[in-house]
């Protein structure tokens, strides 16, 4: 797969746990479609009706997995676990497809997770040649095992997805759901969201507190990094974090992946985004008519520029609600045909004006120059181009496909060049210094390794993508 001008996202994980009779199916269909933001290359749902745990999942999107017809034909429960996906590891099948239902000889576990592990590769090794056999291609199936593993000579599933924390490394936040039991856990880093809500006295686990409100559950509280959270009909348990020194929240989740309507560890996405633009402002002012937004990541940080510069916001660019994201198209040439229909530009916005567009990032440089074109097309005199991130220097390993950093169009050329290259009269990006101004007066430690370099965890020597697609040699 050749990476496109955008990141691709993680996934979004959902848990529900229901006291008493009622189904918990239509929650988790609605928070489902919620997450999609989160990926669209496949979902899925685990549904628990009195121990036995029923999942269904496919690849594509929710309204093509689940419709009408299928999901009535799903037996509702009690307790329920769901996935929406785009894989950072392992190819794009329905093998891959979340959650990831195991039975063996001490009961059944349906599994959901969002991250990246950095030592999935060297675990799934040591797995394979101790006569281990795997059917899918994501570092999830290797969780999956060594909860399984552990949870074999274990007491409970809680005492083996603790025993499984001390042994996997990376970005995780997981929901587990057992034949009684639901887990929620999030890593000892913090890289990836999860958050804890209620409907009544039922439970209800997230990547994103939009899907709570989608749900009607009342937001409770963040999962803390390390933290498990258990819920069976004994109530509500939470064991102490296990403790990491370096943590850090994924700062990406604020520029661009989460929806603007949720607050992650305390902070507003939009008002994270909203300086993110004023913060642009400042030091990279110009004379213009009018700003405008990239939909749709980029229009809570253009609302921000014109704010802080006092030129007036306005809509200039209109997104085709019917397309996804370009980037989740697997070839290149659907793609380019996916850009040319995502977005078209409002001429009476834009015609005759000095235009500032606010983006989130930029990454090979081809989708910024396709709208650079479209405005200019459009009337515009000057198209002066201000991206919400710092410029991308370096591999992600913790949730998203950033791996070769030869692609990356920051490490091959200065700002002016890339201004040249899209065609802009000028551009400008965030600095790196100010990443963490975005989270306002909450002093939240962020990974910023794919601007800096630094990360919080050792990266691994080397782990592609398809890691788990090339054979084993002597």
């Amino acid at each position: 797969m050749v990476l496109s001008d955008k990141l691709h996202e993680e996934c979004g994980v959902f848990g529900i746990y229901r006291e008493g009779e009622g189904g918990v199916k239509n929650e988790t269909y609605h928070a489902l479609y919620i997450l999609q933001h989160r990926g669209q290359e496949s979902c899925g749902m685990a549904v628990n009706k009195d121990g036995v745990i029923r999942c269904h999942k496919d690849v594509g999107l929710v309204s093509e997995v689940f419709t009408g017809e299928r999901l009535s034909k799903i037996e509702d429960g009690s307790i329920a676990v769901a996935h929406c996906r785009y894989g950072t590891t392992g190819a794009q099948n329905s093998e891959n497809a979340q959650p990831l239902l195991v039975n063996h000889l001490k009961g059944a576990m349906a599994l959901c997770h969002n991250g990246n592990l950095t030592n999935a590769a060297y675990l799934r090794r040591q797995y394979e040649l101790q006569g281990a056999i795997f059917h899918a291609t994501s570092d999830s199936e290797v969780i999956a095992y060594t909860i399984t593993q552990q949870r074999l000579r274990s007491g409970s599933i809680e005492e083996a997805v603790r025993a499984t924390m001390n042994i996997i490394e990376g970005a995780y936040s997981l929901v587990i759901m057992s034949a009684t039991k639901l887990i929620a856990v999030r890593d000892p880093h913090g890289f990836r969201p999860l958050c804890m809500g209620k409907i009544g006295n039922d439970t209800v686990f997230a990547s994103e507190s939009c899907a709570l409100d989608a749900v009607g559950a009342a937001f409770e509280r963040d999962v803390l990094p390390g933290e498990m959270i258990v819920v069976s009909k004994n109530g509500v348990k939470s064991y102490p974090p296990i403790y990491s020194e370096n943590k850090g929240l994924c700062v990406f989740e604020f520029i661009y992946f989460a929806r603007p309507d949720s607050v992650i560890d305390g902070v507003s996405v939009h008002e994270a985004r909203l300086r993110a633009g004023a913060l642009l402002a400042k030091a990279h002012p110009v004379e213009a008519d009018v700003v405008i937004g990239a939909p749709d990541s980029g229009l809570d940080a253009a609302l921000g520029y014109a704010r802080e510069s006092g030129i007036p916001y306005g809509i200039g660019l209109v997104k085709n609600k019917y397309i996804g994201r370009t980037f989740i198209q697997p070839e290149q040439s659907q793609r380019s045909s996916g850009v040319r229909i995502k977005l078209n530009a409002v001429s009476a916005t834009v015609k005759g004006k000095r235009v500032v567009m606010v983006d989130d990032s930029i990454v090979r440089g081809t989708t910024s120059a396709r709208v650079v074109r479209l405005l200019r097309d459009a009337g515009a005199k000057e198209v002066h181009v201000m991206f919400s991130a710092p410029p991308f220097r370096h591999v992600c390993w913790f949730g998203t496909d950033i791996d070769n950093e030869d692609v990356l169009i920051a490490n091959h050329h200065s700002e002016e060049e890339i201004g040249k290259i899209i065609g802009a009269d000028s551009i400008g990006f965030l600095d790196i210094k100010d990443l963490k101004k975005l989270t306002g007066d909450k002093d939240l430690p962020l990974c910023d390794g794919c601007f800096s370099g630094f990360y919080p965890v050792r990266p691994p020597e080397s782990q592609a993508k398809y890691t788990f697609e090339i054979p084993l040699r002597k």
